[in-house]
């Protein structure tokens, strides 16, 4: 057997069973018992590279479709929110530099939105918002009625840690909160270990929302239809 055939007969036995060459009888060009095959070494090297190489983009979308989780449509959210109510409508807030200025003292960073969509039926409201957590924006539901929070919800959540965020142990603690004088919420949100960034997301954004309710609910609101 040539050394052509000896390592071609290496190779099959690595991908099988053993990464070791077999005696090849007879021949003079076989290497030594138990060396091993430069060709086949190369070759373990150039399949380890396309084996890594082929599976970090399936690991990294894996990792990136875990961290960015929809648990609920806008749709579903506005459904499930005037449900047993009369249809609501679609409108705009329009932010004055008042508002604006106002809006971002709550956030603790720049409100760059000109204008704000939400939902609306009778003396209640609903509304969609995004914080960011981390690094990347929640997506936040938050329904409102007479200044109070009727119910919170996460929409989608984007960041690989903090998610607890988003089942009822913790939304429920929004359930009945309002504003306080100086624009906070008028009781304080248990926190979740490791969820930091996501609670104080959660909490700014519901402070938002009823900042945000208070405006349309007056006879000045500058409000404007779809």
């Amino acid at each position: 057997m040539t050394r052509r055939g000896s390592c071609t007969a290496s190779i099959w036995a690595w991908a099988g069973a053993s990464e070791r060459l077999p005696q090849a009888r007879g021949s003079d060009n076989a290497p030594p018992p138990g060396q091993r095959c430069p060709r086949v070494v190369r070759m373990r090297q150039v399949l380890k590279r396309w084996f890594l190489w082929g599976l970090c983009p399936l690991w990294l979308a894996q990792a990136a479709a875990a961290a960015d989780e929809v648990y609920m449509s806008t749709e579903q959210f506005v459904a499930a929110a005037f449900s047993g109510q009369p249809s609501p409508q679609v409108d705009r807030l329009w932010l004055t530099a008042a508002t604006r200025e106002h809006a971002e003292r709550l956030l603790g960073h720049p409100f760059s939105s000109l204008r704000v969509r939400y939902w609306r039926s009778e003396a209640r409201t609903a509304w969609v918002l995004e914080e960011i957590g981390k690094e990347k924006p929640i997506t936040i539901g938050v329904v409102i009625e007479a200044d109070r929070i009727v119910n919170v919800d996460i929409l989608a959540f984007r960041e690989s840690r903090g998610w607890e965020v988003r089942y009822p142990f913790f939304t429920d603690q929004f359930t009945g909160l309002r504003l306080t004088g100086d624009g906070g919420l008028n009781r304080p949100i248990d926190g979740i270990t490791g969820a930091t960034l996501s609670v104080r997301a959660v909490s700014r954004a519901s402070a938002l929302a009823l900042y945000f309710h208070q405006q349309v609910a007056t006879p000045y609101a500058q409000v404007a239809p779809q």
